[in-house]
């Protein structure tokens, strides 16, 4: 049976991270099915997360875009919540990947941090399906950062 990851993003987003997540996937999975659905925005995120688990993937990342208002910020926190219960509850990884509007007001430095960010989560992606719940543990306290310049350790 052929191992199976899923990828969901959304039409709201102004960058196309599933694009970029799903290069990454298919050059560092070799044998996986990779699954891809893209929904209107952030609170379809934990329905079709959980369809695809549902459907056999052993992991999702999901791709989301916040816009500026509050109502878009409350959007993003239902829709995490709704992530966390969907990996609380199948026991699957499950990736939020989110950026927010307000990360940069200059749109092409926007585009830059979705981009850093979803391939550095797809990668972590590869290392969990790979290596399972210890493969990040060689990188606990560097200051590795999704989207900016690592932080680095104190």
């Amino acid at each position: 049976m052929t191992r199976c990851v899923g990828i969901v993003d959304t039409t709201f987003s102004r960058v196309d991270m599933g694009s970029i997540v799903e290069e990454v996937l298919e050059e560092r999975l070799p044998g996986y099915r990779i699954v891809r659905a893209t929904v209107p925005g952030i609170k379809d995120l934990p329905g079709q997360a959980k369809r695809m688990i549902d459907a056999g993937c052993e992991g999702v990342i999901t791709l989301g875009w916040v816009g500026r208002r509050e109502a878009d910020k409350l959007s993003y926190l239902s829709a995490s919540i709704g992530l966390i219960l969907v990996e609380i509850l199948t026991g699957k990884i499950v990736i939020d990947v989110t950026v927010h509007e307000d990360e940069a007001d200059d749109p092409e430095e926007l585009r830059k941090i979705a981009v850093d960010r979803a391939r550095k989560h797809a990668v972590n992606l590869v290392i969990l399906l790979r290596e399972g719940p210890k493969g990040l543990t060689r990188y606990a306290g560097k200051g590795l950062r999704q989207g900016y310049p690592d932080a680095g350790p104190l």
